[in-house]
């Protein structure tokens, strides 16, 4: 029977604020209509930053480079070489497709990359340099031509290791830029950047509500929402492992929700007055302490067939699990971004440095979509070829049956018109 040790007081929403949402559509017109004057003047008011050009030029890159400590560029090389080599072996999984169906009739699927990619690496509180690999990076191993990354400024200065981590990564420009300002000017396009096709990267609710609304006229990574870790545990570990997990992910944001399910009621209560120990000297403790009063669960279940039911329906972006039982999960879990098995792995890992990527799906989307990939950056497209006349009459012919089921007159008359030229052309061995 399922208890409830600890609930949360808000539960998780969807949607956007509609006060956000109107004010992201104001933001995302003016740029429309007015441009690089009206990216100016954001970037003023909400960053206080109008430099002469946001494109950082080669010469600056360079001196900003110069800047990092060379071990942390070392640190930040080790990271990328790890996502590197998993979207490479991902890229490899693609293959394209030539299977002829009938007698001269050729189908298959080509594997293209889109042309443009604009890849948005937060700053803020957590200058997240990691975002960097994860979208540039592995847009770089798919083949996309064009790269283009924005990242706000910090204190109105560079920020250094970012901008490295994104250099490094291989984008082709790179600007100073923040928010909806930087977001819609790489999807619209304005006088000193070209548009792109697909956006990517996380950000904060403005920045996400932007990406939702652009969506369309770009391609978007995921709806973003706020980051989530789920824990399925027993008493093979201790509440210490436990609260540090869930605390690692609740200080991304005070709407994180962190949730432990157990079979273990003795865990559960351990990690609960773990936490609160952590607590009190967690550096982001502002953070995490309200993400886990508001949002933060444990929940005792009998045995792992209850919590593999539970987790499933919650479809979490992160679930680690530390079980007596692990390949039971990693067989039978369905819903969920990424897996995390054993203590000796964690989120954090994932999040900056182990190789797969952390661009996930939040809300429950992880019902339908998995995270960030090196396909998400190619398109896998169709063609179609007929070399043997008998097969395309006798494919005109069921055509032309069907169209004229659905009303469909012009359709109708493309398939007869070829089953009136290459009927008894030649036989290829298919009977109508």
């Amino acid at each position: 029977m399922t208890e409830i040790l600890k609930d949360a007081s808000t539960k998780s929403g969807h949607g956007a604020d509609l006060e956000l949402a109107e004010r992201v559509r104001t933001l995302i017109a003016d740029i429309e209509a007015r441009g690089e004057t009206a990216v100016r003047e954001m970037s003023r008011n909400f960053d206080s930053w109008e430099p002469e050009q946001f494109r950082l030029t080669p010469e600056v890159i360079q001196q900003t480079l110069d800047r990092v400590d060379p071990s942390t560029i070392a640190d930040i090389e080790f990271a990328q070489s790890q996502i590197r080599n998993f979207a490479q072996a991902q890229l490899a999984s693609l293959s394209d497709v030539e299977v002829e169906t009938l007698p001269g009739v050729t189908l298959g699927h080509k594997n293209l990359p889109v042309s443009a990619v604009g890849a948005y690496v937060p700053g803020g509180r957590y200058p997240m340099v990691a975002s960097a690999h994860m979208s540039v990076l592995t847009a770089k191993v798919a083949g996309v031509q064009r790269i283009a990354a924005c990242t706000p400024p910090i204190g109105g200065d560079i920020p250094a290791e970012t901008v490295a981590a994104i250099h490094l990564a291989g984008a082709d420009e790179i600007y100073l830029l923040g928010g909806v300002q930087a977001v819609a000017s790489m999807a619209l396009g304005t006088e000193f950047i070209e548009a792109v096709d697909v956006l990517v990267g996380p950000g904060n609710a403005f920045v996400a509500e932007a990406k939702r609304q652009l969506y369309g006229r770009v391609g978007i990574d995921l709806p973003a929402g706020p980051t989530e870790t789920l824990l399925l545990a027993d008493d093979t570990v201790d509440g210490e492992i436990c609260a540090t997990d869930l605390l690692g992910q609740a200080e991304h944001g005070p709407t994180s929700p962190a949730v432990l399910i157990t079979t273990s009621r003795q865990l559960g209560l351990d990690t609960i007055a773990e936490v609160e120990r952590q607590l009190e000297t967690l550096a982001t403790a502002d953070i995490a302490s309200q993400a886990w009063a508001d949002y933060g669960r444990v929940i005792v279940v009998d045995d792992n067939d209850e919590m593999l039911a539970l987790a499933n329906e919650l479809a979490f972006e992160h679930v680690q699990v530390m079980t007596n039982e692990d390949d039971f999960f990693l067989a039978n879990m369905v819903n969920y971004g990424a897996l995390f098995l054993g203590p000796m792995t964690n989120v954090s890992y994932g999040d900056k440095v182990i190789g797969t990527n952390h661009t996930l799906p939040t809300q429950g989307a992880a019902r339908y979509t998995g995270g960030l990939w090196v396909g998400k950056f190619i398109k896998t497209v169709t063609y179609q070829r007929i070399t043997n006349p008998a097969s395309s009459a006798i494919i005109g012919e069921y055509c032309s049956r069907l169209c004229a089921i659905e009303n469909f007159a012009g359709h109708q008359a493309q398939a007869d018109i070829r089953v009136e030229r290459y009927s008894g052309v030649g036989s290829c061995g298919v009977e109508s």
